[in-house]
């Protein structure tokens, strides 16, 4: 193992000890955060104390020679900079050792808050089995002394108010374990690679408006941009019997620690004016790579008592909105392959009968869809065109699906499969497992139409007779809830 210091420097560790610890400066008053919409937050800000904590940022690296010299770049611009850096970086076979130690070392940088003073250090160690785990482990046992742990990912640039924001939310208020900036990814893109940014920037944005708006809780504390009370931190590793803050066994990390720190009495945040751009997936591979990882590791969470190191807590406030969100994909899924079926089925005996009425969903769903876009903070051209053209979000949402009934299926298949080795693969360009929906939804329909030419005239009725009312009802529903949410107020906020 190799670590990276910078000159004249002993070690990150020895550094650490030696740092004089100071005390969280005495806040005059705690801003009314939890009743603030938007249009007071600048008031609130200009009127709260944000120095003297002590921030210590840890950024865990896996083969990110593109894009982390902007990360270290960013911090170093914000207005208020983390009083430590640590890059570590695990597992790389690139040049991302030799590209952040440009920056190992002291920095004096001068902003609008004063004079800061922050030092950056670069640890490669190596190979790690825990990967980014490991990585985030291995950081936290160098700033365990500070009050607050910054986790930004090597891909992540943050506006540069970031870390003030969240700091001066953070300490206002005692009862916040974490609190997590606003992401969106950056689109500069063409072709594909346009088409699946613009789709993950839509997903991006209506689950940081529904966190927003269910009283700025954040259910998953992602590790792209968030500042975590050590303190929280302590006590979740002390409640779990944990000597680490992050497990290896979890599929989903952050969303587990986001769990346990609200288990432990905490708050768990999203700031509304801290924000944060992060890496996108590019392609088919990567991106179902991902989101079956992210899907399968909320499935674990959520279903109770599947985990043997930790208490199944299915109706846990953090995973409610999980299950949400599972029942919404799985009504997706059931009334997009039923109403393909009935269609064809209608079609192949001459009953197929258009009415109007169905675009009343259609129109509802790209009303929604605009409405989002339009609460992006800060939108193109591009998300306008992905929410009013009908295509690009049906297809992206047949995407998406195949990613959830990918999930579901390694699931119930218990099969043990390291979903972290099968994300690096698919981002190298390796793997083809995206394509098996595909593949299994083709087989299925094939033998689903040779069933239907040998049934009777009679049988092949009374399927349509019951099947479009079903259908009907269900689509009904769906149309009801995009209405609600059309209507809903947003109070302001920008995603």
């Amino acid at each position: 193992m190799t670590t990276i210091t910078a000159p004249g420097t002993a070690s990150a560790r020895t550094d650490l000890a030696l740092r004089p610890h100071r005390a969280a400066a005495v806040v005059p008053a705690a801003p009314a955060f939890d009743h603030a919409f938007p249009e007071d937050f600048d008031s609130v800000f200009e009127g709260s104390s944000t120095q003297r904590s002590t921030i210590g940022c840890v950024i865990p690296a896996y083969n990110e020679e593109e894009s982390i010299a902007a990360v270290i770049e960013g911090l170093l611009a914000q207005t208020r900079v983390p009083d430590v850096i640590h890059v570590v970086v695990n597992n790389t076979s690139d040049a991302t050792v030799q590209v952040a130690s440009q920056y190992a070392g002291p920095h004096e940088i001068v902003t609008e808050l004063g004079e800061q003073f922050t030092e950056v250090f670069v640890h490669d160690i190596g190979k790690n089995p825990d990967k980014k785990v490991g990585a985030l482990n291995y950081g936290y046992s160098l700033v365990e002394g500070y009050d607050y742990l910054l986790g930004v990912d090597g891909d992540t640039v943050a506006e540069n108010r970031a870390v003030e924001n969240l700091e001066t939310e953070i300490i206002s208020d005692s009862r916040i374990g974490g609190i997590s900036a606003i992401f969106t990814i950056d689109n500069t893109f063409r072709g594909l690679a346009s088409f699946l940014i613009s789709g993950q920037r839509s997903q991006f944005a209506a689950f940081n408006l529904q966190n927003l708006l269910r009283g700025r809780n954040m259910a998953v504390l992602g590790g792209q941009f968030s500042v975590f009370s050590t303190h929280a931190l302590r006590e979740v590793m002390a409640q779990n019997h944990q000597s680490t803050p992050w497990v290896r066994d979890s599929e989903v990390e952050d969303s587990l620690l986001s769990l346990q720190i609200k288990s432990a009495g905490y708050l768990t945040k999203i700031s509304p004016i801290a924000r944060a751009d992060v890496g996108g997936m590019t392609t088919l591979a990567s991106l179902d790579a991902q989101q079956v990882k992210w899907t399968y590791g909320a499935i674990e969470l959520m279903w109770p008592g599947q985990r043997g190191d930790t208490k199944g807590q299915p109706l846990h406030p953090n995973l409610r909105i999980r299950w949400f969100e599972n029942f919404g994909m799985l009504t997706n899924l059931f009334v997009r392959i039923a109403f393909v079926l009935l269609l064809a089925g209608s079609l192949s005996l001459n009953a197929f009968v258009f009415s109007p009425v169905w675009l009343i969903p259609i129109g509802m769903a790209v009303m929604l869809n605009v409405r989002m876009a339009l609460t992006m903070h800060s939108r193109t051209y591009k998300d306008i065109l992905f929410a009013l053209l009908i295509a690009p979000a049906e297809i992206y949402m047949w995407i998406r699906l195949s990613h959830f009934a990918r999930a579901w299926a390694r699931f119930l298949s218990k099969k043990k499969v390291d979903n972290w080795a099968m994300q690096a693969k698919a981002e190298k360009g390796g793997g083809s497992g995206h394509w098996a929906p595909l593949v299994v939804t083709i087989a299925v329909l094939v033998t689903l139409a040779v069933i239907w030419m040998l049934l009777g005239p009679v049988a092949q009725s009374t399927i349509l007779w019951i099947g479009w009312p079903i259908v009907g009802v269900v689509t009904v529903l769906q149309t009801l809830m995009m209405f609600t949410k059309l209507i809903r107020r947003q109070h302001g906020y920008k995603v």
